[in-house]
């Protein structure tokens, strides 16, 4: 049993839907008191936070919506609201070391697994801009200035994006992930809501082939915000 923490846009296609799976078969576990896996490390950090567990679902269904799957499944837990398990089984760190081993001549994830900090922030930059303006300033200068380790990273950029953007930061993440992609796109996103904007931005990332866009995490994960 599994249930990873960095962004699903990592997971290729068999890991994203069998963490599908293995989730609902948590839910199952905690919801109806089975034993089977009751005493699991991955059950057992997951107990009483039912609302992290329903909001981790919904990360992975906005991914598996990116990648055309259709869930009809939704988890309706939400015991101890805006909390997430404090402890890993693996830190995110070495979460992407496993799955580098793990997709080794295998079909990789939608987002390129990265090996240092340079590009774990530049998948991420979106996301975090949907949160702290100031967040994302200094973990930017961090970066360039090679102040940070990559598990250190690793850890605070899956931690951050746990957190709910507010309204106006959200919109302004998604005007800038607009304007990579505007010069090139056929209709021009007035008047929309939110989450039609970022559908309008996967649209044009995936008919422009955007390797920058469709390699970031905000790409589905923004979705949950919507």
């Amino acid at each position: 049993m599994r249930i990873w923490d960095v962004s699903p846009g990592y997971l290729n296609r068999q890991s994203l839907l069998g963490e599908h799976r293995e989730l609902h078969g948590l839910v199952s576990i905690l919801v109806n008191n089975k034993k089977g896996y009751s005493q699991h490390p991955e059950t057992l950090r997951w107990v009483g936070y039912g609302w992290a567990l329903r909001m981790r679902h919904q990360q992975i269904s906005a991914e598996m919506a990116l990648r055309g799957y259709c869930d009809n499944t939704p988890v309706t837990l939400d015991e101890n609201p805006s909390q997430w398990p404090s402890t890993f089984i693996d830190a995110p760190a070495q979460q992407y070391a496993l799955l580098q081993e793990k997709y080794r001549d295998k079909e990789p994830g939608r987002i390129p697994l990265p090996s240092h900090e340079q590009p774990l922030w530049a998948q991420h930059k979106y996301s975090v801009m949907a949160r702290s303006p100031q967040e994302y300033q200094r973990i930017g200068r961090a970066v360039v200035n090679k102040e940070i380790e990559f598990a250190e990273l690793a850890l605070t950029l899956t931690e951050i994006l746990r957190e709910a953007p507010n309204e106006g930061r959200l919109w302004n993440a998604l005007q800038h992930m607009w304007g990579y992609v505007a010069n090139e796109a056929e209709e021009t996103p007035n008047g929309l809501t939110a989450l039609e904007l970022l559908r309008a931005v996967q649209r044009e990332a995936k008919v422009q082939e955007c390797g920058y866009l469709m390699g970031s995490t905000a790409l589905s994960e923004l979705a949950v915000w919507c």
